[in-house]
């Protein structure tokens, strides 16, 4: 897939840069492989904003994704190359030997009529998912388990990939995107190659009104509120607020720490913050 650019016949389309569709199955997806979705308008269950300048946008389906790829040793062909409109990566309808169809994030190069397997004896080629133990030292992977059989949780995005740099004991040291190497067991399950869909990160919206469709509503800044509506509002002029950055309740923006120490930090080996 490429990037495609439109004629500036009006005012929007100058700026808009969109994908090209010319790789992509044209068919509705697999009906019983989809759930509806319910909007929140950035609500929780009760009923109070957690997520503000949510809301609107156009309906969608979701696709239920196979993350854990547990059916081991069966052949599967490729038979479609979807669009997903909850994700920025494509995905691929695999069609088992045995009838049963199954989604899955797509891989970079994975066409249709392509044959992938899942196992820990199977070939280290593009779309197979293997463990971390049987995959050569090296190799780019992505949709990474944290914990084995729970399902890829890491390196799921459009054209990410993380390296396979090496494997000590029980666990496996991996180079993610961000810079940082991690360690994760070595029964922790990954999909060979890099997620499919690198072109995205060179399109433009082109206009406001194509960010209202994905259910993002206008984003209005803190200092230009007033003091009852936001601790950064006020002030003569063009005030930049005073104050460290925060939320409308206070809550810092910069240099807040919310990752709990107690969960996974003991296995990061080198942070994506460290000095190059």
């Amino acid at each position: 897939m490429g990037v495609k650019k439109h004629r500036p016949i009006t005012p929007s389309l100058r700026f808009t840069v969109t994908l090209d569709s010319k790789g992509l199955t044209k068919k509705r997806p697999e009906r019983h492989l989809t759930e509806p979705i319910r909007k929140t308008g950035g609500r929780n269950s009760y009923g109070r904003v957690t997520a503000r300048f949510r809301g609107g946008g156009h309906k969608r389906r979701y696709r239920r994704i196979d993350f854990r790829r547990d059916k081991d040793n069966v052949a599967a062909v490729v038979e479609a190359i979807e669009y997903d409109p909850n994700r920025t990566a494509n995905i691929a309808l695999l069609g088992y030997a045995d009838g049963e169809k199954r989604y899955i994030v797509a891989a970079q190069g994975l066409a249709v009529g392509d044959s992938v397997l899942s196992g820990e004896e199977v070939e280290a080629k593009l779309g197979n998912c293997m463990p971390l133990k049987s995959i050569p030292l090296g190799l780019t992977v992505h949709n990474i388990e944290l914990r084995p059989g729970r399902g890829a949780k890491m390196v799921r995005s459009a054209g990410l990939g993380a390296e396979l740099m090496s494997r000590e004991g029980k666990y496996a040291h991996l180079k993610l995107p961000s810079g940082e190497v991690r360690r994760v067991h070595i029964e922790c399950r990954a999909v060979i190659g890099h997620v499919g869909n690198a072109e995205r990160e060179s399109c433009s919206l082109g206009k406001a009104g194509r960010k209202r469709w994905l259910g993002r509503r206008p984003h209005n800044r803190g200092v230009a509120m007033n003091p009852v509506d936001h601790p950064m509002g006020g002030g003569e002029g063009k005030s930049s607020g005073g104050r460290h950055p925060c939320s409308p309740w206070g809550q810092l923006a910069k240099g807040y720490k919310t990752r709990k120490p107690s969960k996974s930090t003991k296995h990061i080996v080198k942070s994506r913050t460290a000095k190059r």
